[in-house]
Parts: structure tokens; C-alpha cells; sequence
């Protein structure tokens, strides 16, 4: 039942918000949904993802993790399919007809997770760019939340913003001294202008099969 729901509340975010990408829509359920106790799920965010939807605050997100088109066949290339593939679901190629380095975390998505090899250390990069849905000026400062085996930092801490639309860059950092055999370790990253809270689970996992 969860996929009807999400519907709905996506279609009634569409309503208030006609000029919203779909992945505009998502972000805004995923970043201000209510987050679960990890610890009544041994899967955590593989089992509830960003946690329990909250619709009318979707309707406020303060900034969305937005994509299109484009960023999606560049996600699907650096996967490893080659155009042929990514033609058939997209009408689009590869650049250069291959598939690309283009580091598939790097999607705009609002969330972070990584592969990681067991025993191995962790050392990884996300890149991410949030634009600016509400009116006023606001600055957001970053506040991390993690368990004991990785540690998170972003650069830069602080983002600040004058208009609607504008847009802003940042990197997390995730790294730790390793996973032992089928283990996930997890964190989230809030942007907070003290009137929004933009939440995105962090999950590094070894397992090789989800």
C-alpha cells in the first residue's frame, strides 16, 4: 500500500506546486518526512527509506534536490549500461555512445548511499546541489547525526540565499575505517534555517545483495 499512498501525496503536492519536476515533488516528501528509530528495523532505511511521509509539510520544503532528464541517463551510463541499454527506457545515449565515469552517488537525489567493500576503508564524496523554493532570503547551517563507525563532514556548512530559484552546491564526506561482513552504517545530514528542517539518511552498506 505504500506506493498508492506516495501517489496520492505526490499528486497533492502537484496541485499546490504545477511548475514542480517530478524528483522536485519526491524531494519534498523525502527531506521533511518524520524519521523511524532505526533500532524497531534491523533494516533501517532499506526497509522505511526517509521515513513516514508528511504530505502537508511537503508542501513547504524551504529547497528540493531537483533533476531531469539528462541526470538520469548520466546515472544510468555510469552504472555500466552502454547506450543501447539506456536507449530503450530513455530515447537517449551515452555520451560518446559509452558508458561514462560519472559516479552514479553523484545523482541529485536526496539521500546518500554508497557500496563499500568489506574490511576496506571508507573514504567517499557525494555531490549535491539544493535550489530554493520559498521567497524569502534564509541561510541554512548543517547539522550531522551519525553512528560510531563513520564520520561525516560538509563543506561548506553554511548556505545562504537571496532569491527563488537560486541555487547551491555542497559535498559530503563520508568516511570510516570499515565494515565487517554485511553491515550498513548510517547518519543523516539536516539543513535547517530554523523555520524548514531538510532531512537525507546516509547509508554506507557492504552487503553484497540487498
Amino acid at each position: 500500500m505504500a506506493c498508492p499512498h506516495a501517489t496520492r501525496a505526490a499528486a497533492y503536492v502537484k496541485t499546490y506546486h504545477p511548475d514542480w519536476s517530478p524528483s522536485a515533488i519526491k524531494s519534498a516528501l523525502m527531506t521533511t518526512a518524520f524519521a523511524i528509530n532505526n533500532t524497531k528495523n534491523s533494516d533501517a532505511e532499506f526497509a522505511y527509506g526517509s521515513g513516514q511521509i508528511d504530505p502537508v509539510k511537503a508542501l513547504n520544503p524551504g529547497l528540493v534536490y531537483d533533476a531531469h532528464a539528462d541526470d538520469y541517463v548520466q546515472y544510468l551510463c555510469g552504472m555500466g549500461y552502454d547506450s543501447s541499454k539506456v536507449k530503450l527506457i530513455t530515447n537517449s545515449t551515452c555520451p560518446g555512445g559509452r558508458t561514462t565515469p560519472h559516479q552514479p552517488r553523484n545523482l541529485n537525489y536526496p539521500s546518500f548511499g554508497a557500496h563499500v567493500e568489506e574490511g576496506k576503508k571508507i573514504n567517499l564524496k557525494f555531490t549535491r546541489t539544493v535550489t530554493n523554493v520559498d521567497t524569502t532570503s534564509s541561510t541554512y547551517k548543517m547539522k550531522i547525526t551519525s553512528d560510531d563507525r563513520i564520520t561525516v563532514a560538509v563543506e561548506p556548512q553554511v548556505l545562504s540565499f537571496k532569491s527563488l530559484n537560486e541555487k547551491q552546491s555542497f559535498v559530503v564526506s563520508v568516511v570510516g575505517d570499515g565494515l565487517g561482513f554485511d553491515e550498513m552504517a548510517t547518519a543523516s545530514l539536516v539543513w535547517s534555517d530554523e523555520v524548514h528542517n531538510l532531512r537525507s539518511p546516509i547509508v554506507v552498506y557492504s552487503q553484497s545483495i540487498l
